[in-house]
């Protein structure tokens, strides 16, 4: 097997998923360094800057450039193939002796970069994926996408509402029914675990550290979950609602925390159930006031939100009624530009 000195991959990764990956890690067991160019167009949900994080995280032997590239992609245009070199050759920081894909542009590629085509798994026969297929249906493709593009695609919901309202029982339950992974309430054990216990004063940097404990949380359960979903039993904007009753303001950073991890469905549970106490709650007089605060809150969301009353079961059903639409349809992502004459085959160049 032929041994490059440096070696080149390029693609949109949009989104990354197991061919990409296999195709760079032929070029490393390949090449003594590898350049991996992302390349991506305006016109598309993520920054080419996000994928190529995805890419150092998966493969940190690999050197990752990203680039803005709105050129049309049209294999029979002398003219698009020179804006395309020009931007990869802007990229590269030395000259390459290797061009590795798995379609057949690599051959024009390679012949115009001066360098080799290697081809890697035609007809992707070793690793049946591509972009287009996750992109269409995430959730068939779940096997083949790295735990952080598992995450992006993931839709979230948040059940929250003032407290001894239902919210554990009914996030418990949506859980169980749809398979998902638990998220454990950090604020419950902080109040356990902060010097002082639950009767201690709270501070604004108490409800920083849950803020973020919990967003951690979250976030490392997207990466496990088996489906496109997840349910979580509070979130951030809940932190600052009891940041606001317990301190007297409203936490500048919490807020923003919040503001920047927006989730697709709020369900909040009805407060006409009986108050039911435990070693954490002291609020039974301030109920309705902080389930009016919540809705008041929930109207200035950009998310939507449902207030569920009645029954365990009802309350259930109408969440399961709610949910199941966004477990079809994981987040999408808008369509890159059309390839032109793509059925064109640089193989003998």
């Amino acid at each position: 097997m032929t041994r490059f000195r440096h070696g080149l991959v390029i693609g949109k990764f949009y989104p990354l998923h197991a061919g990409h990956l296999a195709l760079v890690r032929s070029a490393l067991a390949r090449c003594d360094r590898v350049t991996v160019q992302v390349l991506g167009s305006s016109q598309e949900s993520l920054t080419p800057e996000v994928r190529a994080g995805w890419l150092r995280a998966e493969l940190p032997g690999a050197h990752v450039v990203a680039g803005m590239d709105d050129e049309p992609v049209d294999y029979a245009s002398d003219h698009a193939w020179e804006v395309h070199v020009g931007v990869i050759r802007d990229l590269l920081d030395a000259p390459v002796d290797a061009v590795l894909t798995s379609d057949e542009y690599g051959g024009e590629l390679a012949r115009r970069l001066g360098a080799t085509w290697v081809q890697v798994d035609p007809g992707r026969h070793q690793t049946p994926v591509s972009a287009r297929a996750v992109r269409a249906d995430p959730a068939r493709y779940w096997w083949a996408l790295p735990a952080a593009v598992r995450s992006w695609f993931v839709r979230r919901v948040v059940v929250l509402g003032a407290e001894s309202t239902g919210t554990t029982t009914l996030a418990n339950d949506l859980t169980s029914h749809f398979g998902l992974p638990t998220i454990p309430e950090f604020g419950r054990e902080w109040t356990h675990l902060r010097p002082g216990g639950p009767s201690a004063p709270w501070h604004t940097a108490d409800f920083e550290l849950v803020a973020r404990e919990q967003a951690r949380r979250e976030d490392a359960a997207a990466t496990l979950t088996p489906v496109p979903l997840l349910v979580a039993d509070t979130d951030v904007l809940v932190t600052a609602v009891f940041h606001e009753r317990h301190v007297g303001t409203w936490s500048p950073t919490v807020a923003a925390i919040a503001a920047s991890r927006v989730p697709d469905l709020y369900l909040l549970t009805g407060d006409e159930i009986p108050y039911e106490h435990d070693d954490t709650r002291d609020g039974e007089h301030l109920r309705h006031a902080m389930q009016e605060r919540f809705r008041g809150l929930l109207d200035q969301q950009p998310s939507p939100w449902v207030e569920l009353r009645g029954s365990r079961a009802e309350r259930f059903a109408a969440a399961v009624a709610l949910v199941e639409p966004l477990l079809a349809e994981p987040r999408r992502l808008a369509d890159p530009a059309v390839e032109r004459n793509a059925h064109v085959s640089w193989t003998g160049a």
